[in-house]
């Protein structure tokens, strides 16, 4: 009674109560593709995916292609104790999709951990209890940018992301701004999200210095690693790594000395899921680099599950975990608790998200 009897998947717009800017696009559409593995037992486990086209060059159009019925028949009769060859499968098969990839692998990993009874970060190995995520304000006016940050102080949040990569003037005047009306006790950290020349990273890091900013995220063109690797080590030492970081092969390029961030951020939709995402969190804590989970626009779905994967890494420092928050709807409720703008996993099995509707 452990052998895969069938695998649905569908799609749904969830909305957008709050659409945004960033530095290449406006958001105010989230599709997300869903897959539901059932059991002959009767168990389920579901997962999801939202492809960013800019970053890995899948539309979800081509994630839902991949995961039509014709491809999935591999796992049709699959025993679910071959846990750890099914994710490898799943890797293989789909090598240009890896938001196809991580919805499958989510619902391997939550049907598996129901299978076993136990919450998916516990059978990972639970090594953080909570942490706050940042919210993030997109690319917007002073005022805006205010009135958005202030709203979401008072909802209990204590960590902003803010959008940058338009004007370096502009972006350092809302910083200014923000620092000057929130005081000290909030933490910002900004993503450039490949906006910002060499010249402006250096810039910007001089002209924020004072306004403690907390990280710097990927302000460089994903392909300009030697770029990356010839700022000044104090830079550096604040530089996430986001869009040039994809696969565990680009972890190992940029880890390679000098190495050109001390912070990795890991997305399920970039890397395809858990399974890929471990392995990059695995290179770097061989070389004590920090951890800093990020999303999409995604259902409460992944969002959970790189929560899980996140907690059971000991380096994990930061997570930016926000993207189901301004959803209009979902497909499922529980998932992750959600406090004081911290973040806890529930201690229901697998995700521990129930479908609705």
């Amino acid at each position: 009674m452990t052998k895969i009897k069938e695998v649905k998947v569908w799609s749904v717009d969830l909305g957008n109560t709050k659409p945004y800017t960033i530095a290449f696009k406006t958001v105010d559409e989230v599709r997300n593709a869903f897959v539901e593995i059932t059991l002959d037992n009767g168990l389920t486990g579901i997962g999801s995916g939202n492809p960013s086209e800019y970053v890995v060059g899948e539309t979800l159009d081509q994630c839902l292609e991949a995961l039509e019925e014709k491809n999935l028949e591999f796992l049709i009769g699959r025993d679910i104790r071959e846990f750890n060859q099914l994710t490898f499968d799943v890797w293989k098969k789909f090598p240009e999709n890896p938001s196809a990839r991580a919805a499958l692998d989510i619902a391997l990993h939550d049907v598996f951990t129901k299978y076993l009874d136990i919450p998916l970060v516990k059978f990972l190995g639970q090594k953080i209890k909570k942490l706050p995520t940042s919210n993030t304000i997109g690319i917007k006016n002073v005022e805006e940018t205010l009135r958005e940050a202030k709203d979401y102080i008072q909802r209990g949040f204590k960590v902003l992301k803010v959008k940058l990569g338009h004007s370096l003037d502009e972006d350092v005047e809302r910083l200014m701004k923000l620092r000057e009306e929130l005081g000290n006790g909030v933490v910002i950290r900004v993503d450039a999200n490949q906006g910002y020349t060499v010249h402006q990273t250096i810039e910007l890091y001089g002209r924020a210095y004072d306004l403690n900013l907390e990280l710097i995220e990927q302000p460089l063109p994903a392909h300009d690693i030697a770029e990356m690797k010839g700022l000044p080590k104090e830079v550096r030492k604040v530089l996430a790594a986001d869009e040039s970081l994809i696969t565990p092969a680009d972890a190992i390029e940029l880890v390679k000395p000098p190495k050109a961030a001390a912070i990795f951020n890991i997305k399920l939709m970039k890397c395809g899921g858990i399974s890929q995402a471990l392995k990059i969190a695995d290179i770097a804590l061989h070389e004590s680099i920090d951890l800093f989970w990020g999303c999409n626009d995604e259902s409460i779905v992944s969002i959970t599950a790189a929560l899980h994967a996140a907690y059971s890494c000991a380096n994990t420092k930061y997570i930016d975990l926000d993207g189901s928050l301004d959803l209009a709807r979902d497909v499922v409720k529980g998932g992750f608790i959600l406090k004081d703008g911290y973040m806890y996993c529930s201690d229901k099995p697998g995700l521990g998200v129930e479908r609705i509707g």
